[in-house]
Formats: C-alpha cells, sequence, structure tokens
C-alpha cells in the first residue's frame, strides 16, 4: 500500500516563498513611486509572509535538529517586517537600517543552514546557499549606496529628472526579490524536487496464512 502523502513539504516552502517575491519585485517594479514608504511598505509584507511560511514549515516539514535556524529565520523576519510596518516611522533611514540588517542576518543565517546541509546531505543545500548569497549581497549593495546620494538627470523631450539614493535602495530591493522569485521557482519545480515530494510506496507483504 502507498503511504500517505505529505501535504506540506520543502518544494511547497521554496514555491510559496518565491510567490511572495515575485509579488514584491512585480509592485516595486510597476510602481511609478519608489519612495521610502511604498519600498518599506513591500517589504513588510514580503517579509512577514514568508516568516509566516517558514513557521508553518519548522513543524510540518524540517526535522527536530534542524528547526532551530529556520525559527531563527522566520523570527527576524517578522521582526523587520512589523517594524517596516509602522506607516509613520517609514523614513529613508529606517528603509536602509531595517533592510540591510534583515539581508545581513537572514542571509547568514541562511547561508549557514546550506553549508550545514551540505555536510549532511541535505537536498535543500545549494538553495539555501544560494539565497543566503542573495541576502548577503543586497546588504552589501544597499550599504555602498551613498548617505543623501542625488544625481540629476534629464531624458531629451520628457523633461528633467533626480535619481537618489532611496530609488536605488528600493530597486535594488525589487532586483532582489525578482532573482530569488526566479531561482526558488526553478527549484521548486524542478523534477528532483517533485520526486523527493512524491509519497514513497510502502513494500507490500506476500505469503500464505500461517
Amino acid at each position: 500500500m502507498s503511504a500517505p502523502a505529505r501535504a506540506f513539504t520543502a518544494r511547497h516552502v521554496q514555491l510559496m516563498r518565491a510567490l511572495f517575491a515575485a509579488a514584491a519585485a512585480v509592485m516595486i517594479t510597476f510602481s511609478p513611486d519608489h519612495s521610502a514608504a511604498v519600498g518599506l511598505s513591500v517589504f513588510s509584507g514580503f517579509a512577514i509572509a514568508t516568516s509566516l511560511v517558514l513557521f508553518l514549515a519548522v513543524w510540518l516539514v524540517f526535522p527536530a535538529g534542524e528547526r532551530w535556524s529556520w525559527v531563527v529565520l522566520a523570527i527576524l523576519g517578522a521582526a523587520a517586517g512589523m517594524t517596516a510596518g509602522f506607516p509613520e516611522f517609514r523614513t529613508e533611514d529606517l528603509f536602509f537600517i531595517v533592510v540591510i540588517a534583515w539581508a545581513a542576518t537572514t542571509g547568514l543565517v541562511e547561508l549557514i543552514v546550506g553549508l550545514r546541509a551540505r555536510r549532511t546531505g541535505g537536498a535543500e543545500a545549494r538553495d539555501a546557499i544560494t539565497v543566503g548569497a542573495f541576502g548577503l549581497l543586497l546588504a552589501l549593495l544597499l550599504i555602498a549606496i551613498p548617505a543623501g546620494f542625488v544625481q540629476p538627470y534629464a531624458i531629451q523631450g520628457a523633461g528633467e529628472f533626480e535619481l537618489t539614493g532611496i530609488i536605488l535602495g528600493v530597486g535594488m530591493f525589487g532586483g532582489y526579490a525578482a532573482i530569488v522569485a526566479v531561482f526558488l521557482g526553478i527549484a521548486g519545480l524542478s523534477p528532483q524536487r517533485r520526486e523527493a515530494a512524491a509519497p514513497a510506496s510502502a513494500p507490500v507483504e506476500q505469503g500464505g496464512d500461517r
């Protein structure tokens, strides 16, 4: 007889994370306003939704010995998302502080998770290492943006504009979300991941009555 299929697997975790990252990327890409208020609003929803997925996965997917690191990731995401969720505090400084702190800490934790999983032969090692590296890269890119950066530019026939630090920062977060969405989406839909999520068949005993 076949063993019952698990309703929620590591594959579903990757796909749900990809979905929320894709939603954040789309909202930022198609928004004409890349202000701190918009950036923090999108980030808040993305971080909280992702942390809820990780909290769910802690009890339904990951074995007891691996849960602590995913609990830390979920707590960091929830804390950053709630901090960014207060409209009256959505300033440019808060955007950089919260997103840099979140990207650096979660990136480091996920990188450590991936390296530990690779030593023990975990199937999600590559995914965790890559997403962790993307998080650390996002933190470094945001840190590299000078405080108070303003670069005027003009487009012939359209007028004069200004490229500011917050526009760059929000755009980089949108780019990060898009890359993570594509990577995790491909990982979750890969044939190997679908086979790992499929229920295993239990051997059927044969023989006559004793």
